[in-house]
């Protein structure tokens, strides 16, 4: 072993000493210690895998990132993943790459109209206006908090070309249905699961049924980067147009660092530039910088042997609450798994019923007074947003349980940190909210 691998183990065992010292687990105190509803969850290991990459010093996307795609992809049971900077991006990627004009007839264009929940997160559908695309909103069941698939056929019109929805808090939406109307229609499906990494439907899991779908790695997700977020596709076509819109729009595919993989960087001739101009710098869409960097990779790969057991305990939390709330179901509706579906629960989320003798911000306050984090089901109604006034879009039916949503809906953490102690101070307090009523 030379003097740096040297150098590099003395660092890294030093940063699982710091770990062990600076990162105590602290004992938690009922009525003192929060309770949120999300977090980073992580050990020396991923500081290990952080400082070992920034030794390194190759500040772009590089080794760990290419291992964590490769067994990201393998694990979501699809060819391709391309990491991004955000899960943002990565519906902003998935989407913009279906307006390249190498698709042809099935190119996206200004005007043409997709296929959406007012019921969801701003980025979901922030891509769909950023395009020059017209969103056409449905509303969504209640207890699954999923599109309500009645309306699919009337919402259908000459213009619709794509759908693209979220599995709303990691609980699939009706895939079958879906993935039928988009088949018969030849729409793309953008599949966003940023709160559904581990979910299964029908076996297999979600995130390889769209064309397109996308991931976050916020520090609130399944596994966490910081930042970052990852588009993923079967479709080597697709792979390459993300790719193109994620770096800069060009259309040379080399990673950062490599030239000619395609064998002819100087004997391409494109647009209206002179033959051989060099491909690394020949741009066929108006793309963005979305890459993520090696560090934040790094992490990623050190989260993703965790996975199973984060899914796993989340699943253990969601149990726990369900089986201490059910005794309040008179005011409150738990919330449901959809048909054939395994899901990875992002959180638990309640609806106050409309005949309860309280407002959910009453129940709130209350929990939050106890330290008992909550937050609001994104966007509630979001065509009620300040953002969305002046937006040209469709509603087919009515948002009723939107609406409902925006007034009655919240919901508590299940992430992995939660203990079995946190959990039963939860359902506690709760006890404590109904007994004053």
């Amino acid at each position: 072993m030379g003097k740096l691998d040297t150098l590099r183990d003395n660092i890294l065992s030093l940063v699982q000493e710091y770990y062990e010292e600076a990162y105590q687990e602290q004992p938690f105190i009922p009525g003192e210690t929060a309770v949120p509803v999300s977090g980073r969850v992580f050990d020396g290991d991923e500081m290990q895998h952080l400082v070992d990459a920034s030794l390194d010093f190759w500040l772009t996307t590089g080794r760990f990132a290419d291992q964590f795609e490769k067994e990201f992809a393998q694990l979501m049971g699809v060819r391709h993943a391309m990491l991004c900077n955000s899960g943002s991006s990565a519906n902003l990627l998935a989407l913009s790459a279906l307006t390249s004009p190498k698709l042809g007839d099935r190119q996206l264009n200004p005007g043409d109209e997709v296929i959406t929940v007012a019921a969801g997160f701003p980025t979901t559908i922030n891509p769909i206006i950023q395009n020059q695309l017209k969103p056409v909103f449905l509303d969504v069941e209640l207890s699954t908090y999923n599109m309500d698939t009645t309306h699919l056929e009337a919402a259908l019109s000459p213009k619709t070309k794509a759908i693209m929805i979220a599995h709303t808090l990691g609980n699939p939406f009706d895939l079958d249905t879906i993935m039928a109307f988009a088949n018969e229609h030849d729409l793309w499906l953008v599949e966003d699961n940023c709160d559904a990494v581990g979910a299964k439907y029908n076996g297999r899991s979600t995130g390889s049924f769209g064309h397109l779908s996308s991931v976050s790695f916020y520090p609130a997700h399944h596994i966490t980067m910081g930042e970052g977020g990852c588009v993923l596709t079967n479709r080597p076509q697709l792979k390459k147009l993300v790719e193109s819109f994620r770096d800069w729009g060009r259309d040379c595919w080399c990673p950062p660092g490599v030239a000619d993989t395609c064998g002819k960087r100087f004997e391409w001739e494109l647009g209206d530039l002179p033959y051989g101009y060099d491909h690394k710098y020949t741009y066929s869409h108006i793309g963005y910088n979305l890459k993520m960097t090696d560090m934040q990779a790094a992490v990623g790969v050190a989260q993703l042997k965790k996975l199973p057991d984060f899914i796993a305990k989340r699943q253990e939390n969601f149990d726990r609450l369900y089986e201490g709330l059910r005794p309040y179901e008179e005011y409150l509706l738990l919330p449901q798994a959809s048909p054939n579906s395994e899901p990875s629960w992002f959180g638990f989320l309640l609806t106050v019923r409309p005949d309860a003798p309280f407002s959910r911000n009453e129940l709130i306050h209350h929990l939050e007074s106890n330290k008992v984090a909550t937050r609001l089901l994104f966007s509630g109604n979001i065509t009620r947003q300040p953002a969305y006034q002046h937006v040209d879009y469709r509603v087919v039916g009515d948002l009723t349980n939107s609406d409902i949503i925006m007034n009655q809906t919240f919901w508590i953490g299940v992430y992995p940190k939660l203990t079995n102690e946190m959990i039963d101070y939860v359902i506690n307090v709760f006890g404590e909210f109904f007994k004053t009523l």
